[in-house]
């Protein structure tokens, strides 16, 4: 018997939001990690198993981030792999003989000498609803003796590996002001630099008169000068995160904006049966970075999510002002004190509540969306009636005042 569904995520815009997530992670076709290494070894030994694997799933391509299989392969096509296949279910997929298996039983693994006889896999999904992955087990010989123990194993693995993703891709989203910042020092230096070799290569002649010495005695003086400006202006950058961020400006109507993250939310509402209501009271237009806007709205809404209980109503509300648009965030979740409020916003903040469903919380994405919003002149604030009375998160940025021009 197997444990097998029916593909649930095949829309064009599933696969569309999925393909986004994942390249997010930069983990497609990247070496080897021991992390990854150790996550298929404890799968491959709990389940006494002949190989595992940790997959990712691109649009064509399935990358074996990790192998321990005899399959000597680390790239298949999307169309032959079995993880393919496991990822069009949200549940554990459990093939105890591949060959007896309708979905499976063609495929050119199953059928090769040696073949997969046995599959396990729990998926790696995150928090939207994603499936980008999986962590799987396979055997040369059909096994119809796997505990239910063994099969939670494959889960929590599966949830370790989102959780390193996560970590990852919060990590480069904190320091993508230093790297902003390194090359526009290597750009802002790189002309003074060539002056100065082209006026070393000058006195090294020495067929200068007196009068042009002196002339290019000021002109390296002052390119020294201009490089010691701008190493002033990098230190004073660095005591402002926020001023070192470069962002890309474009006009984005806000109902568009907060439709696009809503729907990449729908498996997340649906697995916690909750829903999102949307009361937008405004048809304008804001000019902002829109990759760097939508992780601020996509945190807000995630965390809404998490702090809410199964069954409950969560609200954005956009209203709009002379000069302003305010999205709130509204939960009718695990609420906050004003202890909590006052951490709010800072690096690594260790609040009173927690998830209700012990999903992932680093500590991080609130700081992390204060400095956005900041970088686009903006402001964010929270509000709460206390414990188990829920919680608002606000945002409000400048409205763009005159509507772009449409053929």
């Amino acid at each position: 018997m197997s444990k097998f569904s029916k593909p649930s995520n095949t829309t064009s815009d599933y696969e569309f939001q999925r393909l986004n997530k994942l390249r997010r992670y930069h983990i497609i076709d990247t070496p080897p990690e021991l992390l990854f290494d150790l996550i298929a070894e404890i799968a491959k030994i709990t389940f006494k198993a002949s190989g595992s694997f940790v997959s990712f799933i691109d649009d064509t391509q399935v990358y074996l981030k990790a192998n321990t299989s005899p399959i000597q392969a680390s790239i298949i096509k999307k169309e032959d792999s079995l993880c393919t296949v496991a990822a069009q279910t949200a549940e554990i997929t459990l093939i105890e003989d591949a060959r007896t298996c309708t979905e499976v039983k063609d495929n050119p693994y199953v059928k090769m000498d040696n073949g997969i006889r046995f599959y396990a896999s729990a998926p790696i999904t995150t928090m939207e609803g994603f499936v980008i992955g999986a962590v799987s087990v396979m055997d040369d010989k059909p096994r119809f003796d796997i505990e239910e123990d063994q099969l939670m194993v494959l889960k929590w693995l599966a949830r370790i590996t989102l959780e390193k993703l996560e970590s990852r891709l919060i990590n480069r989203i904190s320091v993508r002001a230093y790297d902003d910042r390194l090359h526009r020092l290597a750009h802002d230096m790189k002309n003074p630099a060539t002056s100065l070799v082209a006026y070393g290569q000058l006195l090294g002649k020495g067929l200068l008169t007196q009068e042009k010495l002196a002339s290019l005695g000021s002109k390296i003086e002052q390119t020294g000068r201009n490089i010691e400006r701008t190493m002033n202006n990098l230190l004073n950058e660095a005591k402002n995160e926020n001023a070192s961020i470069d962002l890309k400006f474009e006009t984005t109507k806000v109902r568009d904006l907060l439709n696009a993250v809503a729907a990449t939310f729908d498996f997340a509402l649906k697995q916690k049966k909750q829903t999102l209501k949307i009361n937008c009271q405004t048809d304008g237009y804001i000019q902002v970075d829109q990759e760097r806007i939508t992780d601020v709205l996509t945190n807000l809404l995630s965390n809404a999510v998490k702090y809410s209980q199964i069954g409950a109503e969560i609200e954005i509300n956009c209203s709009t002002g002379i000069n302003d648009i305010i999205f709130e965030f509204k939960d009718n979740g695990v609420g906050m004190t004003n202890e909590d409020i006052s951490k709010l916003f800072t690096k690594f903040a260790k609040l009173s509540s927690v998830p209700t469903a012990k999903e992932r919380s680093n500590g991080i994405g609130l700081y992390i969306v204060k400095t956005l919003v900041q970088l686009h002149g903006g402001k964010v604030w929270a509000s709460s009636a206390g414990k188990d009375l829920g919680s608002s998160f606000f945002v409000l940025l400048p409205k763009l005042q005159s509507l772009p021009v449409t053929d």
